[in-house]
This record gives C-alpha cells, structure tokens and sequence, in this order.
C-alpha cells in the first residue's frame, strides 16, 4: 500500500490528540504529507428554527473566534507533538464534521485517514460502549479510503 497523504481529522480534544504519535509514526514510515484538520461549529445548524437568532455578525465573528483559537491550539499540539511530520499542512475549516472529513480527504486525495474512536464526547461513558463515536461512525461509513483507528482508551 502506497500512502502519500495521511488525513488527520481532530477536535483538538484529549481523545482526539492522542492519535498525534500514530500520525508520526506512519507519517514517518511512509514519508508522507500529513493533513491536521480541525471542523469548526457550523452554528446556524444548531439553532432552532423560528427562534431568537443572534446577528449574522455575531455568529460570523464567533466562528472566526472559535478557528483562531483553534489554529493556536494546533500550532501548539505541531510544535509538540508533530515536529517529527516534516510535511505537515494545518487547515481549518466550518461545517458538519463528517462532511468536511470526507470532503477534505477526497479533496485532498488522502491515501489514509487517522482518526481516534471517540473525540469530545462523554468520557468515561464513551470508555465503557462498544459504539464508535458519532462523527467517526459517518466517516468510517463514508471514506474511500483505509482508516487507521486509534482507541483513545487504550493509549497513555
């Protein structure tokens, strides 16, 4: 199997980052680009039709807010954990994050995905079910590519 480009979607949770030293390893064994993605809250899906809607404005200046805060992050997390990736691209994106992992991957022609079981979500609870979580579930139904699971359970 060749692999080119490795695609590694994170909500930059703690779950989430634990796939960071799987990312290098493979990036690393197959002296591949590696993609960090983050998905930003797409906020006007998530309000109730015919409610009280905050401004444009406002929602637009929150979303800028919410992938500022998380370039920093992922800045942090590359400097870190990831300066072993001499190939890595950061992006950052808004949407519904199965979409956009999908999105991204196709866009991008990613020749494998890296992605952890259970990113935000409920903790010890997610620990203890057998059932992947949501995002990850849509993107292991959608992708046309291999993914690489990491259970953040199971890691240090």
């Amino acid at each position: 199997m060749e692999v080119k480009t490795i695609l590694w979607p994170t909500d930059l949770s703690k779950n989430s980052l634990k796939a960071a030293r799987h990312v290098v390893s493979l990036a690393n064994k197959y002296q591949a680009r590696v993609i960090m993605l983050y998905v930003g809250t797409d906020l006007t899906t998530m309000l109730p039709y015919g409610g009280k809607y905050p401004s444009e404005d406002y929602l637009k200046h929150f979303q800028e807010w919410e992938l500022g805060q998380a370039r920093k992050e992922m800045e942090t997390v590359c400097g870190k954990d990831l300066k072993a990736c001499p190939m890595l691209e950061v992006k950052l994106v808004q949407g519904d994050p199965a979409e956009e992992i999908l999105k991204m991957a196709d866009g991008e022609k990613a020749d494998m995905i890296v992605i952890t079981t259970h990113g935000r979500g409920y903790g010890e609870l997610d620990a203890k079910t057998p059932d992947f979580g949501s995002t990850v579930a849509k993107v292991i139904r959608g992708a046309k590519v291999p993914i690489h699971l990491v259970n953040p359970f199971m890691e240090p």
